[in-house]
């Protein structure tokens, strides 16, 4: 595929799955999307890139949310997200078998000096990332009735969805952990690369894969996860662009396509 085809393409595909209901994560914004200044809870999840803990930082230090979460155990992207965070921050302190919830928190102390007022180790995929947070939170007796969702760009909109699907009476705030523009780069792999990549972004083969992999689950049909296929979601609709997307994707590439590992199912 052309560079700046597959750039566009990809692009299309971010721009629905990494969904920011608030342009950024302020009281003023959160009064205007829920009519109060601040969630009952925010939630930082794992499978997100390391830049979601200044984003998670950021949203600490203005103050929306009455706890913060950060949750993850080990799944599919926890062996890259170690590595990646060793990589970058070599100081930090944390086991090497650390669920992704520890890194995270290592990082959040270590460069910002904060700390998150609850931690779920247990998740090992984007379902379970909501049902082990909800236990978490009613087990420490915290009923919310608004979340801050903050997850990878990529999971972002299945995220809301499984929360629409345990707890639609929670009401949810999205706000991915990045938003990164890929753009016809000439050498690089794919002939693509970002313009301003986000701390610890994935390598561009990744984030094809991982854009690639959302389509098929987001799916209201007998192969997807919505109501009509597996159950996991809420129904989501999927606009034709993403689609057009993903086809032509998947034209080019059809290896790219992640499948669901059965080792993280639950």
């Amino acid at each position: 595929m052309e560079p700046r085809t597959l750039a566009r393409r990809m692009n299309e595909l971010a721009a629905f799955l990494g969904t920011r209901d608030v342009p950024r994560l302020s009281q003023a914004a959160l009064e205007a999307r829920l009519g109060s200044p601040r969630a009952d809870v925010m939630a930082l999840f794992g499978g997100s890139i390391l830049a979601g803990g200044d984003v998670l930082a950021e949203a600490m230090r203005a103050d929306v949310a009455e706890r913060y979460v950060i949750v993850g155990g080990a799944g599919h992207t926890t062996e890259t997200f170690r590595r990646r965070a060793r990589e970058l921050c070599p100081d930090l302190d944390f086991p090497d078998d650390a669920p992704e919830a520890d890194v995270f928190a290592a990082y959040l102390e270590a460069r910002h000096g904060l700390r998150a007022d609850l931690l779920e180790r247990r998740s090992t995929n984007c379902g379970n990332n909501i049902t082990y947070l909800l236990d978490l939170l009613h087990g420490n007796g915290i009923w919310p009735r608004s979340a801050i969702l903050s997850q990878d760009a990529t999971m972002q909109r299945r995220m809301a969805a499984k929360l629409e699907r345990e707890a639609p009476d929670i009401a949810p705030v999205s706000f991915a952990t990045y938003s990164v523009e890929v753009v016809a780069q000439e050498g690089a792999s794919l002939g693509v690369g970002y313009a301003d990549a986000p701390l610890g972004m994935w390598d561009v083969e990744r984030y094809l894969a991982l854009l690639m992999g959302e389509v098929p689950r987001l799916a209201d049909d007998e192969h997807g996860y919505g109501p009509r296929g597996a159950g996991h979601l809420a129904h989501v609709d999927i606009p034709r662009s993403a689609r057009d997307a993903f086809e032509e994707l998947r034209g080019a590439y059809p290896q790219a396509v992640r499948t669901a590992n059965p080792r993280f199912a639950s």
